[in-house]
Order: C-alpha cells, then sequence, then structure tokens
C-alpha cells in the first residue's frame, strides 16, 4: 500500500507477528524503518 508525505514517497508493510509497521523508502529499497504506528515509522526513516 503506497502512502504518499511532501518529503519522502515511501511503502508501508504490517508485521504482525511484531505488531510493527515497516516502512521502505520507494527510490531506494535497503533504506527501511520501523515503528508502532505508521507515522512514527515514517518518521524514522526521514532521520537515516
Amino acid at each position: 500500500m503506497p502512502f504518499y508525505n511532501t518529503e519522502v514517497q515511501y511503502r508501508v508493510t504490517l508485521d504482525t507477528d511484531l505488531n510493527l509497521f515497516i516502512v521502505f523508502d520507494k527510490k531506494d529499497r535497503n533504506h527501511v524503518a520501523t515503528g508502532v504506528t505508521i507515522e512514527q515509522a515514517v518518521q524514522e526513516l526521514q532521520k537515516n
């Protein structure tokens, strides 16, 4: 499911075993972040 932010384009998945959202940078698959909420995961992605 793609979501778009003004600063970064990303794709979100949910790991149901860990109850974590995983956010992938749309332009770089290796740029990944996780969070309890989508917003938290996106913030982590933007930090890196």
